[in-house]
């Protein structure tokens, strides 16, 4: 049974949904409403008529519309348009008409309800024309198109309002308002009918301004320092005054300019002189002069009546960024909210509020900025406004103190929809060693970032392996440079370069190098040099004593004492040889005709043997000087050989205080008596130093 009742209420829904999905005729329009309008000249011709539809989109509907007289059953139709259509004036004749819409499309058709009326009260007039009457009572006057003076609407708002005040059946063709506010901006709008005719459309919106009265208020002065905020770069820049406080006529404004060196100067500009020291945008205008030497300036805004408060601002305190209070942003493409921690070293007593300004980032100084002033218990501003993708705009957070000092707090670059960055400018690479290299490149230009730059990627492939390194990304005006390291010799890289954003990196800028040879050579290069040059001074030192042993003439300034050349003739020829250093090496020492010495002999008294000279004694007993003659070559050779034998106890040798002449060892052959040998003077003072006689014959 349940089963049974179940299948019963199935079958009875799916035909309900068949019914309800099927198509069929179109929905019936409304009742049209039909007037004929009256021109200027009283024209009334044809009759206009319009009415609502709910059309189907998914099936096409036709609308046509049909009118009869009432006293016959004779018809017309015309096809119309889904809204509207014209009953042209020969197809009907004046008196009562009833006129309907039919709506007509595949499945079915459908007729709207009948209009039955006359046909001369559906004229509808012109609107009529409105002017002002007097300005100090807000009045209006108008003029009808009718012949004969009938009632007429009128209703009136303020232009900042939506909603309209409205007075019907106005006689007398004027109309005032009652207590209007001063300098205050009204709209007016007329209709009006003709003896039984329709009333006319609402006439254009007419405005009048209200009463001037004395300027309310100061404007709000900033300064645009673009990026830079120094003060030779500013702008001098204020927000017009919205139309509760421009009261009357705006002619102009007047700004004082206060030099640091004491000088002022007043600026007088008009508000209709074409584009000079004063430029007006919609909501803003700006002093297009240099604020250079600027210390601070005083701006008013001035009509006929009066003027408002000047606004000062000191331009001297802009300063250098703190960076002390740094700030967070969130943007969109419709709006940006600014948040700040107001910490207690800005919470002075000295504190009157914060400013705080966005700009297009690379826009003209005065142009597409922006700012709010903040109370000081606030730590967030937000604004509105369209917010280009990819554009950067800098978002600076000020303090204003009660003396009108200003103070840069912080600044950040903030992108409503961030992009890839554009492609890396200059990479170089320098001081290539063998294990190391520099790489240089420029910050990508603000312009081109499209977003906030996280980092730059540096990838570095050998072919081999790959290595990737994050490199912070540096202040916008600094270049950026790093070491790559633990490189390997001789070897060639690809390096590749690109910034990277939130949305992820950009194109790579390429460079390639090869590194140097290993380091090693640098030491090795030196050291083998140094060998070399201690083997080749070894070896020039070995012939050279080679030469000396065969030639029994190596110069003295090997021994380790060495007496003076000059007193000998000798050395002094061996030092001649040594001076030249290819004479030394192929010419034997040679003297052709040495003359040793010239000794007096003389009888040595027995109280002084040692101190008298030698004398030789002839077979008659008288004495004469010894003479002795020069020695030949071969005595010299021997006398050089036996010398050059002679060992010293420490450097192989002999002192040369026993150095002694050949003609001397023949003096000892001849004879002479040790015990006076040895009460002589020593080797040395016998040849180089002279006797006593002889200092006194001197």
């Amino acid at each position: 049974m349940a089963k049974l009742r179940t299948r019963w209420l199935l079958s009875i829904l799916l035909v309900n949904l068949k019914n309800c999905s099927a198509p069929g005729p179109p929905a019936a329009p409304s009742r049209p409403y039909c007037f004929i309008p009256c021109g200027e000249r009283n024209n009334c011709v044809d009759i206009h008529c319009s009415w609502d539809t709910r059309p189907d989109p998914l099936t096409p509907t036709n609308y046509s519309l049909h009118w009869e007289p009432a006293n016959t059953e004779e018809g017309h139709v015309i096809n119309g348009t889904s809204e509207s259509g014209i009953i042209h004036r020969e197809h009907f004749s004046h008196g009562e008409l009833h006129v309907w819409v039919q709506a007509k499309n595949q499945h079915g058709s459908t007729r709207s309800q009948k209009a039955v009326f006359h046909t001369e009260d559906i004229m509808k007039p012109s609107p009529p024309n409105v002017s002002s009457s007097s300005l100090e009572s807000l009045e209006i006057d108008w003029i009808s198109s009718c012949d004969e003076l009938q009632p007429c609407d009128v209703r009136h708002r303020h232009q900042a309002e939506q909603h309209w005040i409205e007075a019907k059946d106005v006689l007398h063709g004027s109309y005032a308002v009652d207590s209007p506010k001063p300098c205050t901006l009204y709209q007016f709008q007329v209709r009006c009918s003709c003896a039984k005719s329709l009333r006319s459309d609402w006439s254009a919106t007419h405005t009048i301004l209200s009463t001037e009265t004395a300027l309310v208020g100061a404007l709000d002065v900033w300064l645009d320092c673009g990026i830079s905020h120094t003060n030779s770069d500013c702008v001098l820049t204020w927000k017009k005054l919205p139309p509760s406080q421009a009261c009357g006529v705006f002619l102009g404004y007047e700004v004082l300019l206060s030099f640091s060196d004491g000088v002022t100067e007043w600026v007088n500009m008009s508000s209709t002189e074409p584009a000079g020291l004063l430029v007006c945008e919609e909501m803003q205008c700006y002093f297009n002069r240099s604020l250079k030497l600027v210390a601070s300036v005083s701006v008013a805004a001035f009509n006929a009546d009066s003027s408002t408060e000047p606004s000062h601002l000191t331009l001297t305190a802009t300063g250098k960024e703190r960076n002390d209070q740094p700030i967070q942003l969130q943007m969109t493409e419709e709006s940006l909210n600014v948040s700040w921690d107001g910490g207690p070293s800005l919470r002075s007593e000295d504190l009157k509020e914060y400013v705080v300004q966005y700009k297009q980032a690379g826009s003209l100084l005065g142009r597409r900025f922006h700012w709010l002033r903040v109370n000081t218990s606030q730590t967030t501003a937000t604004f509105t406004g369209e917010y280009k993708k990819y554009t950067p705009y800098q978002v600076s957070l000020f303090s204003v103190s009660h003396t009108r000092e200003v103070h840069h707090l912080s600044s950040l670059i903030g992108y409503s929809v961030q992009g890839t960055p554009s492609t890396v400018p200059a990479l170089k690479v320098s001081s290539i060693g063998s294990s190391h290299v520099i790489l240089f490149w420029e910050p990508v230009p603000l312009s081109g970032q499209n977003g906030l730059i996280l980092y730059y990627q540096v990838i570095v492939d050998s072919g081999k392996k790959q290595n990737v390194y994050n490199v912070s990304a540096s202040p916008q005006h600094q270049n950026t440079t790093y070491e790559l390291q633990h490189l390997s010799p001789e070897q060639d890289y690809e390096v590749r370069v690109r910034a990277v954003t939130a949305a992820g990196p950009g194109p790579n800028a390429t460079a390639e190098f090869r590194t140097s040879h290993g380091e090693y050579f640098a030491f090795l290069l030196p050291a083998v040099l140094g060998i070399l040059s201690v083997v080749v001074l070894c070896a020039a030192a070995a012939l050279y004593c080679a030469l000396c042993e065969e030639n029994k003439a190596c110069p003295l300034f090997f021994w380790e004492k060495v007496p003076d050349a000059s007193n000998s003739q000798i050395l002094k020829h061996m030092k001649n040889q040594i001076n030249d250093p290819l004479a030394w090496i192929s010419i034997p020492v040679y003297e052709p005709h040495p003359k040793i010495s010239l000794l007096e002999v003389l009888e040595a008294p027995p109280s002084a043997p040692s101190s008298s000279p030698r004398r030789t004694s002839d077979p008659d007993g008288s004495t004469r000087p010894l003479v002795r003659d020069s020695p030949t070559e071969d005595q010299r050779e021997d006398a050089v050989s036996g010398e050059s034998h002679r060992t010293d106890r420490r450097y192989g040798r002999e002192e040369y205080s026993k150095m002694l002449d050949s003609d001397e060892e023949r003096d000892r052959e001849d004879g002479w008596s040790s015990t006076e040998e040895e009460q002589s003077p020593s080797g040395y003072e016998k040849h180089f130093m002279p006797t006593a006689y002889e200092v006194q014959v001197v």
